[in-house]
């Protein structure tokens, strides 16, 4: 079933790389709220799921009257202006909450000119006011972080990226089925090939793992997702970098889709936090007995 579930998503965003983010994120949602014991979406609704948490801004949760009210500003909130629903985080005091929110409420507003970027400009992800938004609780305080899917979500971001970096290597995989690669190309299009397969054998591995024990140690959730990550994203960047060695800047100049899906696909893997995320791997692999060379 979670194969089943990266292999859509890698198609998505190998269609487009921006709508991979976005069905990425309404199936994030749809699993955390079967999780927490939330409403499921429905028909119709589009969910984003916000809980991206800089120093500031910050979004502040109260206990109203009439239930919980969130104020102040969430920053990188895909689907911004395309979303009907989102799950969003927010701070009451030092406790992190969980919140879905309808962002069809007057008091819920996308901020003008807070998304710049180039690549996944599609995303429409800049910041959102939350000015007394009404909102329902998801889970504990805690709940959204500690829960066993959250590991699991973390890979389907991967996947998404593999399937955005298997059709940046297209055109060079078309040269040389023409014959048109010279050497160098042919190289490159091994190394990229090599890349490629080993992300998909890490994704197809870990889909095995979390459907042989869901609800498993956390821990262990967490380093596997690490890993896959770490891989999937070496991947796609090689791919980026060796499509472009071989092919020079004529793709990236007179294909407009290929363009578009460098500039998509290099915004995107930066969602990962690249030496942060391999210090915190380092950490765990630490914490354990030699892990190498078990097959």
């Amino acid at each position: 079933m979670t194969l089943q579930r990266f292999r859509a998503l890698a198609a998505a965003s190998a269609e487009d790389t921006v709508l991979g983010r976005m069905v990425e994120a309404h199936a994030d949602a749809a699993a955390i709220l079967h999780e927490l014991g939330g409403r499921p979406p429905v028909t119709g609704q589009l969910w984003g799921v916000w809980a991206a948490e800089p120093p500031e801004p910050v979004l502040h949760a109260r206990a109203g009257s009439a239930g919980w009210v969130l104020e102040g500003r969430k920053p990188w909130c895909s689907g911004a202006s395309i979303c009907s629903h989102a799950l969003v985080t927010a701070r009451d005091g030092q406790q992190r909450r969980l919140f879905a929110v309808s962002l069809s409420q007057p008091a819920i507003r996308p901020v003008p000119d807070s998304w710049h970027a180039v690549g996944m400009r599609e995303s429409d992800s800049g910041a959102v006011d939350f000015n007394g938004a009404m909102a329902t609780e998801v889970g504990a305080p805690g709940a959204y972080l500690d829960r066993p899917g959250f590991w699991h979500g973390a890979i389907g971001v991967a996947a998404c990226w593999y399937g955005s970096a298997c059709q940046v290597a297209r055109p060079l995989h078309e040269r040389a089925a023409k014959g048109r690669a010279d050497e160098h190309a042919l190289a490159h299009l091994g190394a990229v090939t090599a890349a490629l397969r080993a992300a998909r054998l890490a994704l197809a591995a870990a889909a095995a793992d979390i459907d042989a024990d869901p609800r498993g140690d956390s821990r262990r959730a967490r380093i596997r997702a690490r890993t896959v990550r770490s891989l999937v994203e070496d991947a796609a960047t090689t791919t980026v970098d060796r499509v472009g060695r071989a092919l020079g800047a004529s793709p990236l100049c007179m294909d407009i889709e290929h363009a578009r899906r460098v500039a998509d696909l290099t915004v995107y893997v930066r969602q990962s936090h690249a030496e942060v995320d391999l210090a915190d791997l380092g950490r765990d692999i630490a914490g354990e007995e030699f892990p190498w060379p078990d097959l």
